[in-house]
């Protein structure tokens, strides 16, 4: 094989590996967004129990205060009705008193129905703060495990960025340029094997003399179809 082939292969490859762990690395900040994510929606069904649990609590306390009011109101009304010396005036103030009475009867059922719902959202409560704990403290492994790899990746990436400009360094200059633009363009490899008389890269049949030149391994050959740098495979 053509040593400078040889010293391109090898660039390639460090190449390779550079432009995966750019990927990867690029592919970091939306994981930690993702993370962020559940952790704020795990915060949100949290509060929204919360929220929930104080609004019931605020509809309790309405109904309480309304049984209240009439119950002060039965209280004046009885006061009213023993004053009265009309029969048609107690009996009045009886219906009165009547419907206040049937009306308070109504309100306990809807507190009694407020009651269980509390209870409900309490135990909804407590299980979804387990669940959110749980969550928090998995994402924050989560996050501390991205965070060391994003720095294990960053240190990959400054030593093969540093090994790829030494051996692009020994690379003839038309050779290199061939090669970059190469790699670049065709976004998989810019060299690659030639098996059978097929390049590999775009899979085409080359012609018997190119087959030929690449077999010899005295010059730089490219495939008459895809322009990739064909080596025998």
């Amino acid at each position: 094989m053509h040593s400078e082939l040889e010293q391109l292969l090898i660039l390639q490859d460090r190449d390779q590996k550079i432009r995966q762990i750019r990927t990867e690395i690029e592919t970091v900040p939306l994981r930690r967004s993702s993370l962020e994510a559940q952790l704020a929606a795990s915060r949100a069904s949290v509060e929204g129990l919360k929220q929930r649990a104080r609004q019931v609590e605020i509809d309790r306390k309405r109904l309480e205060l309304d049984v209240g009011t009439r119950t002060e109101t039965i209280s004046r009304l009885k006061t009213q009705q023993y004053q009265t010396r009309k029969n048609e005036e107690f009996r009045a103030i009886g219906h009165e008193i009547e419907r206040y009475e049937n009306e308070i009867r109504k309100i306990e059922d809807d507190e009694l129905e407020l009651m269980v719902l509390a209870d409900k959202v309490k135990a909804d409560l407590a299980e979804e703060e387990k669940k959110a704990t749980a969550a928090q403290n998995s994402i924050a492994r989560q996050t501390a495990d991205l965070e060391e790899k994003s720095k294990a990746l960053e240190s990959q990436l400054q030593g093969l960025s540093k090994e790829r400009s030494e051996l692009a360094g020994k690379i003839d200059e038309d050779s290199l340029g061939r090669f970059e633009r190469l790699f670049k363009s065709k976004g998989d490899a810019a060299v690659v094997a030639i098996e059978h008389g097929v390049c590999t890269g775009c899979h085409m049949k080359v012609t018997t003399a190119t087959a030929a030149q690449v077999k010899a391994g005295k010059e730089i050959v490219s495939c008459e179809n895809c322009g990739r740098i064909l080596y025998e495979g």
